[in-house]
This record gives structure tokens, C-alpha cells and sequence, in this order.
């Protein structure tokens, strides 16, 4: 098996530890010349614990990423996958949606 990479290994143990289900934990890991892009899966069920409140969380773990990043000299990224059947349409009051073709179709009226 493949060694995992530092920064990898650090963003697994900070979510395995956050969510409800850590088997489903699942983080990828890609090098360019824009630096290090860490991508993560995870169950849908836990995207809440995971972005948190306004998205506090998710912009800790981003700043605690670039911090393992600055160490190692890297540029470390965060890209949060949205789970397949993950987010329902947001709606509006009176069950509307919110969908941008349906709010511009609503202004039209």
C-alpha cells in the first residue's frame, strides 16, 4: 500500500473524528504546479459536521491545512465533495424554489 502524504493523513484523523460515519471517509490526493488539492468524501449524513455552522469548520480545517501546507512547503487545498442525492432544493416561503430560473421567471410576473 501506498504511503499517505502528511497532509492527507492529517485532514483523514480531523474528520474520522468529526463525523458519524468515519468509514465513509474517503480523501484524495492530487499534486499540480497550483500545489496540493485534497479532495474529500465523505456520507451525506455528515456534511453538517463537516461544514459546520455559516461554514466555520470547513474554514478551520482549510486554515489548519495551510498551515500543515506552510510547513511542508506546499500549497494545500481543500475541495469538499457534495455526496450524490446530498443537498435537496432550497425553497423558498410557500414551497417555491429557489432555483435562479425560477426566482427570474417569478420577477417577470
Amino acid at each position: 500500500m501506498a504511503k499517505v502524504a502528511g497532509d492527507q493523513e492529517f485532514l483523514e484523523n480531523i474528520i474520522k473524528s468529526l463525523v458519524d460515519h468515519p468509514e465513509d471517509v474517503k480523501v484524495e490526493r492530487n499534486v499540480d504546479e497550483m500545489g496540493v488539492l485534497l479532495s474529500l468524501r465523505i456520507n451525506a449524513e455528515d456534511m453538517g459536521q463537516v461544514i459546520g455552522r455559516q461554514g466555520s469548520t470547513a474554514r478551520a480545517i482549510r486554515a489548519l491545512l495551510r498551515i500543515v501546507g506552510l510547513r511542508n512547503h506546499a500549497r494545500v487545498n481543500l475541495k469538499i465533495e457534495e455526496p450524490e442525492g446530498g443537498r435537496p432544493p432550497v425553497r423558498m416561503d410557500r414551497g417555491r424554489s429557489s432555483r435562479v430560473d425560477d426566482v427570474v421567471e417569478e420577477l417577470k410576473l
